[in-house]
């Protein structure tokens, strides 16, 4: 019987064709996806956008550290069950993209991100990319712009944006630079009051 499928018309049935990269794919999740060929496509596009967004929140002040690509790394392992190895391959990519042709790439690929995601998909990358940010414990103003922007191109309303940065809130520069504040002035005030004589009249 084993014979059988090398006579006349008995040849086996053929395999419907994997699906393709397709021309509506950027250039970016083309390189990517390239790497991730034992995924089906559909999920090979998916987490190669996945993988560029989250270093697009990491470049926007022109920087991404050795923290923020472990973060990145990481992240792109546990949400694309990748072993290491594959996990930082992407990443490396997802790292060159962005820093030769992010003016181009940003855009494009975070909104084929929303065309492939669901809205909780979209929710989960936000967060992600927050999490990239803070790494280093400072969502620099750059940062910040970048993740509202990225926000706003996958089309998430503002309430569930202002929970997700509200979660994030001490690490934001802004926020820590008003703390840091506050706490000089304490600093200063303080000893002030401990040598006002006793006699002046208290502060308002």
């Amino acid at each position: 019987m084993v014979l059988r499928r090398f006579l006349p018309g008995s040849a086996a049935p053929s395999r419907a064709p994997e699906p393709k990269l397709s021309a509506g794919d950027t250039e970016t999740v083309r390189r990517i996806a390239g790497q991730l060929d034992a995924l089906p496509i559909d999920r090979a596009r998916y987490l190669a956008a996945f993988a560029y967004i989250l270093t697009r929140a990491a470049a926007a002040d022109l920087e991404i550290s050795d923290v923020e690509s472990r973060a990145i790394e990481r992240l792109v392992g546990e949400y694309g069950s990748l072993p290491e190895a594959q996990a930082v391959l992407v990443t490396q990519i997802a790292r060159n993209q962005s820093l030769l042709y992010g003016s181009t790439e940003d855009y494009l690929v975070t909104r084929q991100f929303r065309e492939l995601s669901s809205a909780e998909d979209r929710l989960a990358l936000l967060r992600c990319c927050y999490l990239v940010g803070a790494a280093d414990d400072t969502i620099t103003a750059e940062e910040s712009d970048t993740l509202q922007e990225i926000a706003k191109e996958l089309d998430i309303d503002r309430d569930s944006v202002n929970v997700i940065r509200n979660e994030f809130a001490p690490k934001l520069s802004a926020i820590q630079a008003m703390l840091k504040l506050q706490r000089g002035c304490s600093a200063v005030i303080e000893p002030q009051r401990a040598k006002r004589p006793r006699n002046c009249p208290r502060d308002p």
